[in-house]
C-alpha cells in the first residue's frame, strides 16, 4: 500500500507538471538581414531579455501571449548592432511594464539610446539619438488593453514628441483557436501607424502579418511571420518583410530564438 501510495503521487506531480508550468524570465537572440534594390544590403544582430516580478502561468493560454494574458508585470533590455555598408547602426533600451494589483490599469516606458556612424565620401559622422515613451493603459476586459501615451526623441538636431494611442486584444475564436489584434498610432510630427494579427493554428504554433507605416521617415512596410514552440521554453520565430524608404523598395528577413526559464 505504501508502494501504491508513492506511485500514486508521483504520477500526480508529473501530472500536474505536464498541464501546469510557469516561467520568470526570457531571453532571446535574433539576426536579420535586409536587401535593397538600391545601395547596399545590410546584417543585423539583436539580444534580449526580460524579468517578470512573479511566475507566469501559462494556464491554457497560447505561450506567445501568455505573460500578455497573465498580466504579468517586468523589466527588460535589449540591443541591436546593424551593419549596412556605409551605415553602422547601434541600438540600446530598457522599459518596463507595471499591471497595478487589484485593478485594470496599466503603466509602461521604455528609453533608448541609438548611435549611427555614416561614411560619406570617406568622412565619417555620428549621430546619438536618445527615444523615450511612455504610456497609461486600462484593461476594460479580459484579454484587451487599451493605452494612451508620449513618444519622443533629441538628438543634435532636432527633437519631438508626440501623443500615441495603441490596443492589443487576445481572445478565442468559436472554433477553440485564439487570435491576438493589435494597432497603434503616433500622431503629430512623427505621423506613424501600424497594425498587426497572429493566429494560432494551437498553442504552441501561430502565423501572421503586420504592417507599419511612418510619413516622416517616408517609410511602409509589410510582413508575415510565424512562431513555433517546441515546447514550454524554447521557441523559434521568422519573418519576412517587404518594404520602401522613399523610392527604395527592399526585402527583409528575420529570425529569432527564445527560451524560456
Amino acid at each position: 500500500m505504501k508502494k501504491l501510495a508513492i506511485a500514486s503521487a508521483l504520477l500526480s506531480a508529473l501530472a500536474v507538471t505536464g498541464t501546469a508550468h510557469a516561467y520568470q524570465s526570457e531571453v532571446g537572440a535574433s539576426a536579420a538581414y535586409i536587401d535593397p534594390d538600391n545601395g547596399s544590403s545590410g546584417n543585423a544582430f539583436g539580444i534580449d531579455g526580460t524579468y517578470y516580478f512573479n511566475p507566469v502561468q501559462t494556464r491554457n493560454a497560447p505561450l506567445a501571449e501568455a505573460a500578455f494574458l497573465d498580466r504579468a508585470s517586468n523589466v527588460n533590455a535589449h540591443a541591436t548592432f546593424a551593419d549596412r555598408g556605409d551605415t553602422d547602426d547601434n541600438t540600446y533600451g530598457i522599459g518596463a511594464e507595471y499591471y497595478v494589483p487589484n485593478s485594470d490599469f496599466y503603466l509602461g516606458g521604455d528609453v533608448s539610446r541609438n548611435n549611427t556612424e555614416y561614411r560619406i565620401a570617406g568622412q565619417k559622422f555620428d549621430l546619438d539619438t536618445t527615444y523615450y515613451a511612455a504610456e497609461v493603459g486600462y484593461l476594460p476586459a479580459p484579454g484587451l488593453l487599451i493605452a494612451l501615451g508620449l513618444k519622443g526623441y533629441d538628438n543634435d538636431n532636432d527633437d519631438g514628441v508626440d501623443p500615441t494611442l495603441r490596443a492589443k486584444y487576445v481572445t478565442q475564436l468559436s472554433n477553440g483557436n485564439d487570435i491576438n489584434l493589435e494597432a497603434g498610432a503616433s500622431f503629430g510630427d512623427l505621423d506613424e501607424f501600424n497594425v498587426a494579427a497572429d493566429y494560432f493554428i494551437d498553442k504552441t504554433l501561430s502565423v501572421g502579418v503586420d504592417y507599419y507605416n511612418n510619413d516622416l521617415a517616408d517609410q511602409n512596410e509589410f510582413g508575415i511571420n510565424a512562431r513555433k514552440f517546441f515546447n514550454q521554453q524554447v521557441s523559434l520565430e521568422g519573418r519576412v518583410g517587404f518594404g520602401e524608404i522613399g523610392n527604395n523598395d527592399y526585402n527583409s528577413f528575420g529570425l529569432a530564438a527564445k527560451y524560456r526559464f
